[in-house]
């Protein structure tokens, strides 16, 4: 099991990204978080196997129907071993 942090640059907040994110993520089995971030980014922690991480980041260079993803970027992290995926207000 991996830990990657992602962030997604774009038009990414008030478009359901976090919503379909956790869609995704419930889907492939992956744990973790997403959150919006106060400069306009969408920041999220996940863990799983490598297809599924790679899944996930497939998905983040599209986004929902309305979003316009321009960059994506992540990098692997410690585990830190969560035990579902959640849609955060703010970092806790």
């Amino acid at each position: 099991m991996k830990h990657w942090n992602i962030i997604v640059t774009g038009k990414v907040q008030g478009v359901y990204f976090r919503a379909t994110t956790k869609a995704v993520a419930d889907q492939l089995g992956i744990k973790g978080f997403v959150v919006n971030q106060p400069d306009g980014k969408v920041y999220i922690e996940a863990e799983g196997d490598d297809f599924s991480l790679e899944s996930l980041v497939e998905f983040c260079h599209e986004g929902p129907d309305r979003a316009k993803v321009e960059h994506v970027a992540y990098e692997e992290s410690a585990n830190r071993g969560f035990t579902n995926f959640e849609v955060l207000k703010k970092i806790k």
